[in-house]
């Protein structure tokens, strides 16, 4: 997958990911930047929740958006040739 599709797909799951935890900032998501650990660690930081409750939502919310995936071990959507921390099921 080009670094252009793969981009892409970053900017899509940005916009859902920030309807869910709407207290996350635009720098908090550069920063994530498709990593899930990332992503757990703001959502407890900006939300105030233990990491656990903060796991659990992030849990359902990929049950709830199952065209993307986070990988817990940096694998990303495209391969090895990504910088995004997440997979498009399509990808694997």
């Amino acid at each position: 997958m080009n670094q252009d599709r793969i981009q892409g797909r970053w900017k899509q799951l940005k916009g859902k990911v920030k309807e869910q935890w709407g207290k996350l900032t635009d720098d908090d998501l550069d920063v994530i930047d498709g990593r899930r650990d990332q992503l757990l660690g703001r959502i407890q930081e900006r939300h105030g929740l233990a990491r656990d409750e903060a796991d659990s939502e992030l849990q359902v919310f990929e049950s709830r958006n199952p065209e993307f995936r986070f990988d817990n071990g940096g694998e990303t959507v495209g391969g090895p040739e990504s910088s995004s921390g997440f997979r498009s099921e399509k990808s694997r």
